[in-house]
């Protein structure tokens, strides 16, 4: 690394955990090259811009960009109230992205294609570590190979929504009518108003982008007659979308799961469980869904639109040079994976964790971000800003720092546990979700002890208070 300290490190992607890692990486001395794959930062977050954010300002800020801001008389937004994704970045991510400090180390229109070591593909061991990185950048004037000290992939997995088909590809017909399919979030109110008027519309999934979707298609119908909705599930429990409700620590995510169940329970969205996509035809000119249920084969519709609320995966492709340690369903790094695994968790409260639970075999390498996460849904800007600092210090040669990681997290008020029991407004002594509530205070810190630090882990275990 000291070979290459004339090199920058490396961050690709410009939303709020990119921008936090330049802002820390800054902090700490070193040189930063920042890539943003669109014409301007955070294009991901610009793509559902008109959905509000369920966690307040006071969660969705970094301790050392506000830092930096206030250094330029900026003015944090009231704590408690919640952005729009829009109004994340209108209000704190662009001002933050044209601070003199920043601006110079950002480019936008610029995507990463490719990551590897500059002559070594990923088989060649011997002196893989002495040689940088290389990574391939596309933009509208050609392409070209930068060098980098070390790489942070900020990139997110937006850009890789899941495909409707449940077994994890495609179903059949989805490439055919793709032009009839969106994925994630479309502005239902807003820019595709047109689209989804006075039509019937199927939200498949069962996370809060189906809600927020469903939700939006609702206050739809009061408006333009003809306009409805049907809404699928992979589960039978919807546990994890419906939430904790009053018991939640972020009440806008509590309040967004009460009125997705009040929608389904009220008999406006017809709801159909337990329905596995495999198949999407055309049947005179509308589209039929076809699915697995537990009775046998079932087909939905007609429908004019499908919304695939199906959450994200990572691109392994920009890596794939790369020597990575991945957890082998969901694809998050390894050591996340076992703690964030929505099969057994879907509480807010992980483990604290940083550099070291987020490097690779491949040294100077770290994901972060919701890419950390793999496919798991759970991730909150809290912990990627924990994640950056700690790497930050980490190459910085600040041990102490990078391994002192602290991170409470606001709980959901609900827990799934082995069994699909659901358990609310868990008693303060409980232990039976992550080691029980999180501590009171915003900024408490977690007991890093002798036996993780052993086992080479910065973290320790869950909701524990120093």
């Amino acid at each position: 690394m000291n070979k290459h300290s004339d090199l920058p490190v490396a961050v690709i992607g410009a939303g709020p955990v990119g921008l936090a890692a330049a802002v820390h990486l800054l902090r700490q001395g070193l040189p930063v090259k920042l890539y943003e794959a669109g014409g301007d930062i955070a294009t991901n977050l610009r793509d559902w811009g008109h959905v509000r954010i369920f966690t307040p300002w006071r969660y969705c800020v970094d301790r050392a960009a506000r830092e930096l801001l206030e250094e330029h008389a900026w003015n944090m937004p009231d704590p408690e109230a919640f952005p729009t994704a829009n109004e994340l970045v209108d209000l704190y991510l662009e001002p933050l992205a044209k601070l003199p400090e920043l601006a110079p180390v950002i480019e936008t229109g610029a995507r990463i294609v490719g990551i590897s070591r500059w002559g070594a593909d990923k088989v060649r061991s011997r002196g893989r570590e002495a040689r940088p990185f290389m990574l391939v950048v596309e933009t509208a004037n050609g392409t070209r190979r930068d060098g980098a000290r070390a790489v942070i992939d900020a990139s997110g997995t937006w850009q890789s929504p899941n495909p409707l088909g449940a077994g994890g590809l495609a179903a059949e017909g989805e490439m055919e009518f793709a032009d009839r399919i969106a994925y994630g979030i479309p502005d239902i109110l807003g820019r595709d108003r047109s689209v989804y008027a006075g039509r019937t519309t199927l939200v498949a999934g069962s996370g809060h982008s189906a809600a927020n979707a469903l939700l939006d298609l609702a206050r739809l119908a009061d408006a333009e007659p003809g306009t409805a909705s049907i809404w699928t599930a992979r589960g039978t429990d919807l546990v994890r979308i419906y939430g904790g409700g009053d018991a939640d620590q972020l009440p806008a995510r509590g309040e967004l799961g009460a009125d997705a169940r009040e929608l389904a329970e009220s008999g406006r969205v017809t709801l159909v469980t337990g329905f596995a996509t495999v198949a999407i035809r055309d049947e005179g000119g509308r589209l039929i869904v076809e699915g697995e249920t537990e009775d046998g084969l079932r087909r939905i519709g007609p429908v004019d639109r499908i919304i695939a609320a199906t959450g994200q995966r990572p691109d392994l492709t920009l890596t794939r040079e790369l020597r990575l340690d991945l957890d082998p369903w969901l694809e998050s790094v390894k050591a996340l994976g076992p703690l964030i695994d929505p099969n057994e968790h879907s509480c807010g409260d992980v483990p604290p964790h940083g550099h070291r639970e987020l490097s690779h075999p491949e040294a100077g390498f770290y994901t972060v971000g919701i890419k950390s996460y793999g496919r798991a849904p759970t991730f909150l800007l809290l912990t990627g800003y924990e994640q950056v600092r700690s790497v930050a210090a980490a190459l910085a040669g600040d041990t102490a720092s990078a391994d002192a990681v602290r991170l409470v997290l606001p709980e959901t008020g609900v827990c799934v546990v082995p069994g699909a029991l659901e358990v609310s407004q868990l008693d303060a002594a409980s232990k039976g979700c992550c080691g029980g509530p999180a501590p009171q205070e915003a900024d408490a810190c977690c007991v890093a002890d002798v036996e993780a630090k052993t086992a080479g882990k910065s973290g320790c275990g869950c909701g524990v208070a120093a």
